[in-house]
């Protein structure tokens, strides 16, 4: 019978950390509740020493994963009943990292001395987004905290989720990108020079093709610093742009106008508007307050100033989906989808599903990208290894023919 590591609390409030012997998970659960203890994580023995491990490799800031888990825990210690400092405090025992340890205990520190929850979390230097301060805050106004904090909970989780398949797709292509720079370099620092003397040796002229090949060779192998300094040039360049407000939102215009990049940019800033949005609204924050907030986790400037231009237009009156649509940059479904929403004066649980809609159709596009990336950089790959070997050959011919 496998064996899992948990965490849980016990009545008088202890943390209990330990293993257990059972057939999945949920048992494991279920025999912590039997107990009378209070589970907060349940893992495969294997897994939890792996990322044990991994903790060594990390930075020491605190991570977005370990704000959710934060979250997670803090949302199953509040609605147990537990006063908010004596979970802060259990907390603050279970953190993984010192730097956690510390966060959690300012937070303690701050609701100790009379401060709000949210208040003392924004007051973390920028650790805990608007939209996290104004949930908890609004969770606090309405008496909600557990329900809020379950809710955000659920939030970061499926944020997490959008960006691990986002990260786990282009895993593969990436390391097809470094096996083939790196098999170009190899034929053009190692294999090309060794034919050099060759056809020094043999004299006549080559071919126009092989003369490219070995200039282009040469030019790796001695000007490779000229090729490192072209490209932090362009790094620089580019980060220059898109610091300047104007100049990113002209970038960012134009890959929405690319045919698959756009459209791909397009659903993932509508998922995460989306999602923002109706759990604030669900959460008891107001439309316009949702909006400010909810532009701001968007990674498009262009669609950012669409929002901030609908929130005006709301402001005044307007329907949140005409407003959107003016712009023309949020997909229709997702448009007619909120329009549904106001009808029903179910707003929030329709953006919520459009949402849940987008993330499927971003986990697909990128599926079909990468599904037409990959052989087509093997053919890339395979066409320039044929140019150089075509190249070597016609070269080494022609010289034959000039020697018999």
């Amino acid at each position: 019978m496998p064996s899992f590591r948990f965490k849980a609390v016990a009545p008088n409030g202890e943390v209990l950390q330990g293993l257990m012997d059972a057939a999945s998970t949920d048992d494991v659960v279920a025999k912590l509740h039997e107990q009378g203890n209070l589970p907060l994580e349940a893992m495969p023995a294997d897994q939890a020493q792996g990322v044990g491990l991994a903790q060594l490799f990390r930075s020491t800031g605190v991570s977005q994963a370990d704000v959710a888990v934060f979250t997670q825990q803090l949302a199953t210690l509040v609605g147990a009943g537990l006063p908010l400092d004596r979970s802060l405090l259990v907390l603050a025992e279970l953190a993984e990292t010192p730097r956690l340890k510390r966060l959690v205990d300012r937070v303690r520190d701050e609701v100790r001395s009379g401060v709000s929850l949210s208040e003392a979390l924004e007051r973390q230097h920028g650790v805990f987004s608007r939209l996290y301060v104004n949930m908890v805050r609004a969770g606090e106004l309405g008496g909600t905290l557990d329900h809020t904090l379950t809710r955000l909970s659920q939030y970061l989780e499926r944020n997490q989720e959008l960006k691990s398949s986002v990260v786990s797709a282009l895993i593969y292509p990436c390391i097809l990108l470094v096996l083939a720079g790196g098999a170009l370099v190899f034929l053009l620092v190692f294999v090309i020079p060794n034919f050099m003397p060759l056809f020094e040796q043999l004299g006549g002229e080559l071919p126009i093709l092989t003369q490219i090949v070995l200039a282009f060779a040469n030019a790796v192998r001695y000007g490779w610093w000229a090729f490192i300094l072209v490209a932090v040039g362009v790094a620089l360049f580019f980060q220059r742009q898109f610091a300047n407000p104007v100049t990113r939102l002209i970038w960012d215009t134009r890959l929405l106008n690319l045919k698959w990049i756009g459209d791909l940019l397009t659903k993932i800033d509508t998922a995460r508007f989306a999602r923002t949005a109706g759990t604030l609204l669900k959460n008891g924050v107001p439309l316009l307050s949702a909006m400010s907030i909810s532009k701001n986790v968007l990674g498009n400037s262009a669609l950012s100033e669409q929002v901030e231009t609908a929130t005006k237009d709301v402001k005044t009156g307007g329907g949140l989906a005409h407003a959107l649509a003016a712009g023309k940059r949020f997909p229709r479904m997702a448009l007619q989808m909120i329009a549904v929403g106001e009808e029903t004066g179910q707003l929030d649980e329709m953006l919520l599903r459009a949402a849940d809609t987008y993330d499927r159709e971003v986990r697909t596009t990128i599926d079909r990208l990468m599904a037409a990336f990959v052989p087509m950089m093997t053919i890339l790959l395979a066409g320039f290894i044929a140019v150089i070997v075509i190249s070597m050959v016609s070269a080494i011919l022609s010289l034959n023919e000039l020697v018999a």
